[in-house]
């Protein structure tokens, strides 16, 4: 797949040219296009080659990711070919990368798979703070397990409560006779009935 600027200044004679295969992979039982590799040509001149990593889907899906690029910051997708030619003079950086090599249908993208890693910073934060809580819950649950019953240590042990009973000689000494109004009445000397045994 070659990519043309036209006559667009000083980007006449820049062709990109983008190196893609398919191929068929038991596992997944569909074919899959890869691309293998990028050149930059200008004036029919290879000016630098960038080896391509990551950057598949299968053969009915386009792929799509935000940066593809050769600069480390992006994750550089983009990996210089070798180390004696002119790629490392180079800076190439597509912003919303979509290609689809094969089954294209009505000139438009098919469903796109996303270059997205699983382990982005959002999903491993997600990860962490799941961790955090089961943690949490893990040490509460062992918390409850170990949790002592406090009725085997602070059982009741008060016997019922016991009312001594009073003989009537001892009410004798304990009322002491008043004399008003003509009404025999008693005042307990002792105000104590009885005693609570706890």
């Amino acid at each position: 797949l070659s990519l043309k600027f036209g006559d667009i200044g000083n980007l006449k004679g820049l062709v990109i040219r983008l190196l893609l295969t398919t191929s068929y992979y038991q596992l997944s039982v569909q074919n899959w296009f890869s691309l293998h590799r990028l050149q930059l040509l200008y004036n029919h001149s290879v000016q630098a080659t960038f080896n391509a990593t990551g950057i598949h889907a299968p053969a009915t899906y386009s792929f799509h990711c935000e940066h593809v690029s050769s600069l480390q910051r992006y994750d550089a997708l983009l990996v210089p070919s070798s180390a004696n030619d002119l790629s490392q003079l180079w800076e190439v950086t597509f912003i919303d990368f979509q290609i689809q090599g094969f089954n294209v249908q009505e000139g438009h993208f098919a469903y796109a798979r996303d270059c997205a890693s699983f382990f982005s910073p959002a999903i491993l934060m997600g990860l962490v703070m799941s961790l955090i809580l089961l943690l949490v819950l893990a040490y509460a649950l062992h918390m409850l397990i170990h949790l002592k019953s406090l009725d085997r240590h602070y059982e009741c042990k008060a016997s019922p409560a016991y009312f001594a009973q009073m003989k009537d000689s001892d009410m004798g000494d304990e009322k002491e006779p008043l004399r008003n109004s003509g009404n025999e009445s008693y005042e307990l000397r002792n105000q104590q009935f009885g005693k609570i045994y706890i």
